[in-house]
């Protein structure tokens, strides 16, 4: 297979487009750095890195679980365990992804690129974490969590302590849905060990855990505008939110997972973006 054609499966495998998921945060982060828009240059860096750094992730996960993928009913047609792209070619392209990243923080600021390893360990640490504890999904949640913490540093060039609410929030947010999409691999997860909330607490539990952490995300939403004083059309944003999160949980039941690529995928993409323009509004409103 050829280079492009290798790359173009490998972006197919680490489902590039949900990079969606994250980005709309760190855009949230800067915005709220700037007071308004920040300037393009600034931006784009931001874009280059979030993307880079999540390609790298992901990649690196897919490489690092290629063998339980294989022994994985519902993830043995991935690229890696199918035969379609080699381990040495995804190993290179986590390498230039982290090299992207580097250039990327490099390009902005003295502390960006500082951080750059900091942030680069994190995202990849998650690929290991099922192999050691249950809360693996917390894990994920503070890799994408950092996004709007990174993208003020970005902006700034140093860091604001009201920032790392909207981190929190974010890593109650993933960590919420991840619990979620987990229960879609309960009995191969018994099997090959892995520990995860459903693993240990139930399905039923799961969700019961699924739902708090994302009641949690709400209550620091509502914190994170009060800490800026943002105004009414934050609020009403929040309140989007809230009624997309109730409609993903009213869809998929531990008894009916049916859905679960609608709820994961669809409407997370929606709330990081819903959320994303209705702060963005709020703030360029106030100047």
């Amino acid at each position: 297979m050829g280079l492009w054609k290798s790359t173009a499966v490998t972006l197919e495998m680490i489902k590039w487009e949900h990079s969606v998921f994250a980005l709309p945060f760190a855009l949230t982060g800067a915005v709220l750095a700037a007071g308004a828009w920040p300037p393009l240059r600034v931006l784009v860096w931001i874009v280059v890195c979030m993307v880079a750094a999540r390609s790298a992730a992901m990649a690196f996960n897919r490489l690092v679980d290629a063998k339980l993928d294989a022994a994985n009913p519902r993830t043995a047609t991935r690229a890696i365990p199918a035969g379609m792209l080699t381990t040495g070619f995804v190993a290179g392209f986590v390498v230039v992804s982290a090299g992207v990243f580097f250039w990327g923080a490099a390009m902005l600021n003295h502390l960006t690129l500082l951080l750059a390893p900091v942030a680069l360990a994190v995202v990849l640490a998650y690929s290991y974490m099922k192999r050691i504890t249950r809360w693996s999904h917390l894990v994920l949640g503070l890799a994408l969590g950092i996004a709007p913490s990174a993208a003020w540093i970005a902006v700034r060039g140093s860091l604001d302590p009201r920032i790392i609410i909207l981190t929190f929030a974010v890593l109650l947010w993933v960590g919420g849905f991840d619990v979620l999409y987990a229960c879609q691999d309960f009995e191969h997860d018994r099997r090959a060990g892995l520990n995860s909330i459903p693993q240990a607490f139930g399905i039923e539990g799961a969700f019961w855990i699924a739902r708090a952490m994302h009641v949690g995300m709400l209550i620091t939403l509502y914190w994170l505008a009060a800490s800026f004083h943002l105004g009414w059309v934050a609020m009403v944003g929040i309140a989007v939110v809230a009624l997309l999160l109730l409609y993903e949980h009213l869809i998929i039941s531990p008894k009916d997972l049916r859905r679960m690529n609608a709820a994961f995928f669809t409407l997370n993409g929606i709330i990081s973006v819903v959320f994303f323009l209705f702060i963005a509004t709020d703030v360029l409103l106030r100047r």
